[in-house]
């Protein structure tokens, strides 16, 4: 049986530089009837838990380390049995939602996981958070690109950790240069292109953040 993504919405908040917002944060399965992965344990290990619906987790993929992203990571995985991935370069937003629990294994630019005989390509997009990635899955069309690109444009950086020439940079050499039917999965909101979000790019520079 042939990979297929899953699709769960969970809410909570969001917390940095002492700022609290509610937000809606998307989960991707990525996996078959036997095995998936996780990407973003958001919120709700209980509610992803039942989504999995008995699969064996293979692993929980973190696109940042962002609380909203993360929070629900360690019970997931205490649950599981899964290992955390998470860039390194962001072990200090890690650090600030889970001081006493580290990742199991880093992330890096070009690795390669594979899941149900699909493979899922790790591209580092530094500039939400400066660890920050995508997962470009080609044979499902599609890249996971957590707060990096959403639809419509950036994902922010007007706080600690984010710089916007730096994601403008992550996005124009990493994401665009996909397919333009490529699907893109945010880690917020609706779905997108990426051949709808290159036109833009443009305007995205001269507006700043």
């Amino acid at each position: 049986m042939t990979a297929r993504i899953d699709h769960l919405v969970t809410s909570g908040t969001f917390s940095l530089d002492g700022g609290t917002w509610d937000v809606d944060n998307n989960v991707w399965i990525v996996g078959d009837d036997t095995e998936a992965i996780v990407i973003d344990a958001a919120h709700d290990a209980g509610a992803i838990l039942d989504a999995l619906d008995g699969r064996t987790l293979r692993a929980i993929v973190c696109t940042h380390a962002h609380n909203d992203h993360v929070d629900a990571a360690p019970a997931l995985a205490a649950a599981t049995g899964a290992r955390i991935l998470l860039h390194p370069a962001d072990l200090p937003l890690w650090k600030q939602t889970h001081p006493d629990h580290s990742p199991d294994g880093d992330l890096a630019d070009g690795q390669v996981l594979t899941i149900a005989g699909t493979d899922l390509t790790v591209l580092h997009t530094p500039g939400h958070a400066p660890g920050a990635v995508s997962l470009y899955a080609p044979d499902l069309g599609t890249v996971f690109t957590g707060d990096t690109l959403f639809q419509g444009g950036p994902g922010a950086t007007g706080r600690s950790f984010s710089d916007f020439p730096t994601i403008v940079d992550s996005i124009r050499d990493k994401l665009l240069t996909l397919p333009p039917e490529t699907v893109v999965r945010t880690g917020h909101g609706d779905t997108t292109t990426v051949g709808a979000e290159a036109p833009h790019l443009q305007e995205w520079i001269s507006r700043g953040h």
